[in-house]
């Protein structure tokens, strides 16, 4: 039980619009060397590219490495989707009046270390996400800005103000990674209709 509490709390920030915006390539793309604009930066490749790594050296370092990485394809694109996640709760809790210290972070995760059987099975149950270890203060940063919004505004009134703090971000995604969409909560990868059409005629009869 205290594992299955631990899991719902780690994958929530996840869940961004109650609450996840989508990845699109409105107003066009974003300029070289950018894996994500948004009004106030932007979200280079090599910062990208860093936790990705991050991630993948976790996984291989881990006794379930096969497993992990191979449930993992999507990894660059989810990585980005989370980090213009964080970007997006960071700017509505300042906008609302929330802010988490490093002492709060700090609890929490010593908290939910607790919970979950200690810090190594901490790290585990994050990784699982594709959080790394030296990612985790900052998603457990993220969750608590994200409860302390809901508690503060109620769940609908969180939603209205994660699309409209995302459209105020005037995110722009490099296609490569999918869409972006500030009021539904799906990552999808863009499919040029040619390689669609080339899939389906490779069907069997």
């Amino acid at each position: 039980m205290i594992r299955r509490r631990t899991a719902l709390s780690v994958s929530a920030t996840s869940a961004l619009l109650v609450c996840a915006p989508l990845l699109t390539a409105c107003g066009g793309s974003p300029r070289a060397g950018s894996a994500a604009v948004l009004d106030d930066g932007r979200i280079t490749e090599s910062q990208l590219q860093a936790q990705v790594r991050d991630v993948r050296d976790a996984q291989r370092g881990s006794p379930r490495a096969d497993q992990l990485v191979a449930g993992s394809g999507q990894l660059t694109q989810n990585t980005l989707i989370r980090m213009i996640q964080f970007k997006v709760i960071e700017r509505a809790g300042k906008d609302n009046g929330i802010g988490v210290s490093r002492r709060a972070v700090q609890r929490a995760r010593a908290a939910t270390e607790q919970q979950s059987g200690g810090a190594a099975a901490l790290r585990a149950a994050y990784l699982e996400q594709g959080i790394a270890p030296d990612q985790i203060d900052n998603a457990v940063r993220m969750e608590l800005t994200r409860t302390a919004l809901l508690r503060k505004l109620g769940v609908a009134k969180v939603n209205t103000v994660f699309t409209r703090t995302s459209k105020d971000l005037d995110i722009k995604v490099n296609p490569r990674y999918g869409t972006w969409d500030d009021t539904k909560g799906t990552a999808v990868l863009t499919k040029e209709a040619w390689l669609r059409t080339s899939t389906a005629s490779q069907a069997p009869a």
